[in-house]
């Protein structure tokens, strides 16, 4: 980096030496549906490349500088000493004892010739030492600026190199599509003709925050009910770590099974699905008598990038004290374990998943949705809880629907998720992530977000099937994939 002089006295602005190296080798388009992020990395990239450039040019000057002065003192040394060698070399051929003593004390009469040499050994020594502290405080703010740098890379990167590793990895069983077979059920159920044997127990698994939404899956588990079927919702803690939950359903099969005698079939939501599968994958051989099958829907079984971007250092999360808050509202809050959350992030799931796998005779069905992003979902309201009223003069207490906008909420994560990576979710679980190796995938074309599944709408359309209609549907498809497993087992033996 130098600042050049014309012949005509005009001074050239400061241009980096390298000019061929140009910003799209710099900053890869990385993030090219968000403008003002790629235009923020090229800037950084520019001024780190500035500045990087003028560290090493003042080091290489600094050193050729200071190397220049230190070789003609050495230069200066050596003469010196190479001219008193010979003298005394000569003086010693003669040997006269007058001409030696006459040296001698010349030698003795004269030490500022010793002086001086040790004074200029010692600003040798000195100006090596400034030498080396220049280049390291050069070095020291190179590294700074680099590592801002790679820090704006990772932060606007974020999780676009994790969503849909499962399906990239090496070893991971291909998915079977079974849209088509959904459908055809889903109608079947609408129209009364209903599926689901009794000869089976539903285990339905709540996602995470569940304790605080006491209406989560209560439609679908009065739906059974009705039918007749044997439903239970898991009384787990839904904010516990997923290894933790995993116990507690596995006791939670064991105590059905052995009250009933019946297969048990579970149904997971959301985290609730993940903790589902971490019990079969753990807990195997003490439940595959007991287990029919397993159905996660709408589960970030890859991992979640909501999770990871507000706790994984380096994200969006850590500019706006995110990982705090949630910590805060987790913990001191709600009273519940960090773990649940960190244990979605994709870095945690992939640790998990090395060492524990679904068994490939286990029957299992994926489903995963899109949300809307249409202006009508900020009207959307979700009924999530009741509240009941002091009884009125004639003794009868009133209930009022407690609704929240989880439609609005849920759009507005699914349009950050598309925005950022490009990515089609329910707000909170990407599509790609939601699909388990091995599994029979269903994928609607329906539009419904990551709530609507357990939480009914203030203004579901009565015309399409509702929530505990899909449900059903979906438990009914892992039923038939079940009895064509065990068809296909049969066979084999025979």
């Amino acid at each position: 980096m130098d600042s050049r002089i014309s012949q005509s006295g005009e001074t050239t602005p400061l241009m980096a030496h390298n000019d061929g190296l140009r910003n799209e080798e710099l900053v890869p388009q990385l993030f090219t549906s968000v403008p003002t992020l790629n235009d923020a990395a090229s800037y950084l990239a520019q001024t780190t490349s500035y500045l990087t450039r003028c560290f090493a040019d003042f080091t290489d000057e600094s050193v050729a500088g200071d190397s220049s002065a230190f070789a003609q003192e050495l230069v200066t040394f050596s003469s010196g000493q190479a001219n008193g060698s010979f003298t005394s070399d000569l003086q010693s051929s003669s040997g006269s004892y007058a001409i030696v003593s006459e040296q001698l004390d010349t030698t003795i009469a004269a030490p500022p010739v010793h002086d001086r040499r040790m004074s200029s050994s010692s600003g040798v020594v000195t100006r090596t030492d400034e030498l080396v502290e220049s280049t390291q405080n050069a070095q020291n703010g190179l590294s700074i600026f680099q590592g801002l740098i790679s820090r704006a890379r990772r932060t606007v990167r974020g999780s676009a190199e994790d969503i849909g590793w499962l399906q990239r990895a090496s070893g991971m069983p291909p998915v079977k599509d079974g849209t088509e077979r959904f459908m055809e059920l889903l109608d079947h159920i609408r129209h009364g003709v209903p599926k689901l044997p009794n000869s089976m127990v539903y285990l339905l698994v709540p996602g995470l925050f569940s304790n605080h939404g006491p209406l989560y899956f209560v439609n679908t588990k009065m739906r059974f009910s009705k039918m007749g079927l044997a439903c239970h919702i898991a009384k787990i803690h839904s904010e516990a770590s997923v290894e933790k939950n995993a116990r507690e359903i596995k006791e939670y099969i064991e105590e059905i099974y052995w009250g009933s005698r019946k297969q048990v079939l579970l149904l997971g939501h959301s985290k609730g699905g993940v903790d589902a599968a971490a019990a079969l994958s753990m807990y195997w051989p003490e439940l595959k008598d007991k287990v029919g099958g397993l159905v996660l829907a709408q589960s970030p079984y890859g991992g979640s990038p909501i999770a990871s971007d507000i706790l994984r250092e380096g994200q969006l999360g850590d500019y706006f004290q995110l990982r705090k808050l949630t910590e805060i509202l987790i913990c001191k809050v709600i009273k519940g374990d960090m773990q649940a959350l960190e244990d979605l992030t994709y870095e945690r799931r992939k640790e998990f998943l090395r060492k524990y796998q679904l068994p490939k005779e286990l029957p299992v069905v994926s489903f995963h949705t899109e949300a809307s992003l249409a202006p009508g979902v900020l009207a959307t309201f979700s009924h999530v809880a009741h509240a009941e009223l002091p009884p009125l003069a004639a003794g009868q207490s009133t209930k009022l629907p407690v609704v929240m906008p989880l439609a609005a909420a849920m759009a507005a994560c699914a349009q950050l998720l598309l925005v950022r990576y490009g990515e089609k979710s329910d707000g909170l679980v990407t599509c790609r992530d939601a699909e388990v190796p091995g599994s029979v995938v269903v994928r609607p074309k329906r539009k419904l977000d990551h709530a609507w599944m357990v939480y009914s709408s203030m203004n579901d359309d009565p015309s399409e099937a509702d929530a505990s209609q899909v449900c059903e549907a979906l438990l009914t498809l892992l039923v038939e994939i079940g009895q064509k497993k065990r068809h296909v087992v049969n066979l084999k033996d025979e």
